[in-house]
This record gives structure tokens, C-alpha cells and sequence, in this order.
């Protein structure tokens, strides 16, 4: 594989006192892992805060050489902010942050977070009317605080170009895999996944945990035996008449109890439910994806692969492909 890039690109990896570790050693581990397969370095990774100096992350690790943001090269090609606890993160949006994102961001290519840094990309604005995601645990506070953010709670991480926003913590590094699969191509970044002892590489897509265990922990006791049944068992009738008649209720009532309380409809809780299924199905058997789609509750084989590019963001076969562990 040869790189026409002549010039490494230079990433800013900006952290500031109460950041997660891992949301900056993650990415700095994969764009330095990724240097070491392509000859001359494909990145320059720069450590940043507000002040520079040394970095003390909420875990008590501290990073020390970090430049000031102020003294950042001009010709920046990608900018991730870290994720860190909520003192952290008021300092960062009470700082002139804000304002040094919005006068780069016509010019840097790549604008990012990880976790909960997605709060600095919402508070300059850079999110509005886009799609965007972070940690399960933030999305409400998020949701609260930018409500013109398009939230997609379930994903790993979203492409919004030229914003990108990853969920918790480790899904950073899946994010800047992405990147490198975008800039150096899918040997490279399959390389720097298996040297880093990566279990699997994540899509975007995928969602950050199960339709079951996103609803069943905020359910009250008269829905959480039905969220349990459905979980268990996404085949059959699982229509809003007969739904509303095992939960005892007109329709109306239903629908509307069950967005209250979980917060979603439940026909898009249903589509999860069977999208679950059909995932757990394509990681561990090789039947045919008519019989995966019929186990799973799908209708047809059409209806399982629209439910997949609508919430995975891939197909039913490229999610096989990546994530299967018996030979299809």
C-alpha cells in the first residue's frame, strides 16, 4: 500500500483538568500505532488545554506536555476534545473554547469529541440541526442542554462531517479508527485494531447496548414484565393492538404509557428488540439471512435489511462480515 500524503497530519487531541484519560491515551495510541505502518508518519499527534503544561485527569494520571490551544498550528487537519467530569467540562464552556472551535471550524477538517466532549462541540453551536451522539449516561442532559442537536443515542460513534461525535470512553478509539480507515485505507486500520489486541471493530452504528437493557432499568413494574417478554421473544404478533391488550390497556393508553416510560415508541422498541436478535443470530450461525431475518421476527428478508441500514448503519452481511464468529 503506498500514501500519497507527503506531510503528516496533524491531530489535536485537547484535554483540560477532570478529562478522562482514555479519551485522549485511546486516540493517541491508535494514530501512534497507525505511524508505524506507513513508512514516513502519516500523523503528528499534538497534546493541547487551555494553559498547557501538565493535564490531571479524573483518573489522577497526568499528562504532562501538553502546548496551549492558542499556540496550535494553523493547519490542523483534525481537533478531538475528551470527555471528563462535569467540573471539568463547566470550565471548559465558561473558557474561550468555545470561541477557538468556531473560528477553526471552516478551516480543520475533522472537528470531534469523545464522550462527554460533545458538550464543548454543543455549546459553540457547531451541533445544531446535525446528528450526533455520547455517552448512553449523557444523552438526557445532552438532549436537555442542546436541544437542536440530533441525538442518536444508540451509536457508537456519528460521521456528521466535518463534526464527528463518539460515545463513551473506548469508543473514541473506534472513532479514530475510522479515520484512519478513511485517510490510509481498511488494511491499515485493521493493523493498528490487531496490534492494539482489539476484540473487534466496532461500525458506527452499532449501539452502545442492548433495546432490553436500555428500557428494562427505567420500566416500571406493570411494562417491565412485557419489555422482558418482548426482549426474550421479538417473533409473532407483536402489533400495538395485541401489545396493548397483553399490557391491559385501550391503545391509546398504551402508546402513550409506554413513550412516557421508556421513552421511545413500541413499535421502534419492537424493530430494536428484533435487531438484537438478528445481531446475536449473524454473530454465532451461518443460516441464510431469510432465516435470520424470520427467527429474528422480520416479516421478509427486506424488512430485516431496511431495519439494519436504519439502525446499524450497514447490512445484515456486512454486519456478519465484521462481527461473525462462525464462517458464513
Amino acid at each position: 500500500m503506498t500514501f500519497a500524503q507527503i506531510h503528516p497530519r496533524k491531530i489535536a487531541l485537547i484535554g483540560y483538568d477532570g478529562a478522562q484519560s482514555l479519551d485522549l491515551v485511546g486516540p493517541l495510541e491508535v494514530f501512534s500505532m497507525a505511524n508505524r505502518f506507513t513508512g514516513p508518519p502519516a500523523y503528528q499527534v499534538i497534546l493541547a488545554s487551555l494553559s498547557g503544561g501538565e493535564i490531571v485527569c479524573n483518573s489522577g494520571l497526568r499528562l504532562a506536555g501538553a502546548v496551549r490551544v492558542a499556540d496550535l498550528p494553523g493547519d490542523l487537519d483534525t481537533v478531538l476534545l475528551a470527555g471528563g467530569d462535569e467540573q471539568g467540562l463547566l470550565s471548559m464552556r465558561g473558557s474561550g473554547i468555545v470561541e477557538w472551535l468556531q473560528a477553526r471550524r471552516e478551516v480543520v477538517r475533522r472537528i470531534g469529541s469523545v464522550c462527554s466532549g460533545a458538550f464543548i462541540l454543543a455549546a459553540a453551536g457547531l451541533l445544531d440541526g446535525r446528528r450526533a451522539t455520547t455517552h448512553w449516561d449523557a444523552c438526557e442532559n445532552l438532549a436537555a442542554f442542546r436541544p437542536a442537536v440530533r441525538l442518536e443515542p444508540d451509536a457508537i460513534f456519528v460521521a456528521d462531517p466535518p463534526f464527528y461525535t463518539s460515545a463513551g470512553v473506548t469508543a473514541g478509539i473506534d472513532l479514530c479508527l475510522s479515520f484512519v480507515e478513511a485517510d490510509l485505507g481498511a488494511e491499515v486500520a485493521l493493523a493498528v485494531a490487531r496490534n492494539l489486541v482489539l476484540f473487534m471493530r466496532r461500525p458506527g452504528g452499532q449501539t452502545q447496548f442492548s433495546a432490553g437493557l436500555g428500557v428494562q432499568a427505567a420500566a416500571t413494574p406493570r411494562l417491565r414484565k412485557l419489555v422482558a417478554e418482548i426482549t426474550a421473544d421479538p417473533t409473532g404478533d407483536l402489533s400495538l393492538p395485541e401489545l396493548a391488550r397483553r399490557g391491559g390497556m385501550t391503545e391509546r393508553t398504551f402508546s402513550r404509557v409506554f413513550q412516557k416510560e421508556m421513552g421511545t415508541t413500541p413499535a421502534a422498541f419492537v424493530e430494536l428488540a428484533r435487531v438484537d436478535r438478528a445481531k446475536a443470530l449473524l454473530e454465532t450461525s451461518d443460516w441464510p439471512l431469510a432465516r435470520v431475518g424470520e427467527r429474528a421476527g422480520f416479516g421478509s428478508l427486506d424488512g430485516l435489511h431496511r431495519a439494519f441500514q436504519k439502525r446499524v448503519g450497514i447490512t445484515p452481511g456486512e454486519y456478519r462480515q465484521r462481527f461473525g464468529r462462525v464462517a458464513a
